[in-house]
């Protein structure tokens, strides 16, 4: 089965490492791309098997997979590590995330031509087996057709209205973000800006 988490031979290396630490804090490893450059960057993105990762979450992670790589060493050269969530337009790279984010627009990419392309971009329509269904577009009609997951080269979704509004309800739902102390502050900004003297040029 393909694996999107980590590509090369040397990212499912330190996937291997990696995931039983993060796996061992509660989360999940979504995704690791060891980037070059001029300093190699070492890209995590993680999440909890619910979703909703915080910035304080991502820091806990940042230190346990350091400890860990410290220890195996499998990087001889100088790398910096960042650890992130996957964000709102979020890398599917596991057949589950198809499943839980079906209805949602997404763009998938194949290694191979499919009926003459490679890019699909439509509603995902859950999963059948190992394959990814989505819904497109064929000659102003939509279609819906599957594609093996072993297929996939790259998968991540589309930033839609329904997508931002999805997911500001469920931080809602988990208590991550407070819509009445967001006004608060908002209204506390707006008093001490009115009550600011007035600087002359």
């Amino acid at each position: 089965m393909s694996d999107l988490i980590a590509k090369t031979s040397l990212d499912q290396r330190l996937a291997s490492i990696v995931t039983p630490v993060i796996e061992g804090l509660g989360f999940e490893l979504v995704r690791l791309r060891l980037m070059s450059g001029k300093m190699r960057t070492l890209q995590i993105m993680a999440d909890r098997p619910d979703g909703g990762i915080e910035v304080a979450d991502c820091a806990a992670i940042s230190t346990a997979v350091s400890a860990a790589l410290d220890v195996e060493d499998p990087l001889e050269d100088a790398y910096t590590l960042e650890v992130s969530s996957p964000g709102i337009d979020r890398p599917l790279t596991r057949l589950k995330d198809f499943a839980a984010w079906e209805g949602y627009e997404a763009r998938l990419e194949t290694t191979e031509l499919i009926d003459g392309r490679r890019r699909f971009k439509g509603e995902l329509a859950g999963v059948e087996g190992d394959e990814v269904l989505i819904e497109i577009e064929e000659n102003g009609e939509p279609v819906t057709i599957g594609l093996q997951f072993d297929w996939l080269s790259d998968a991540k979704l589309v930033l839609t209205d329904d997508l931002i509004a999805e997911m500001l309800r469920a931080r809602k739902e988990s208590g991550a973000f407070d819509e009445s102390q967001f006004d608060e502050i908002e209204e506390e900004t707006q008093a001490d800006a009115q009550d600011a003297p007035h600087q002359e040029d």
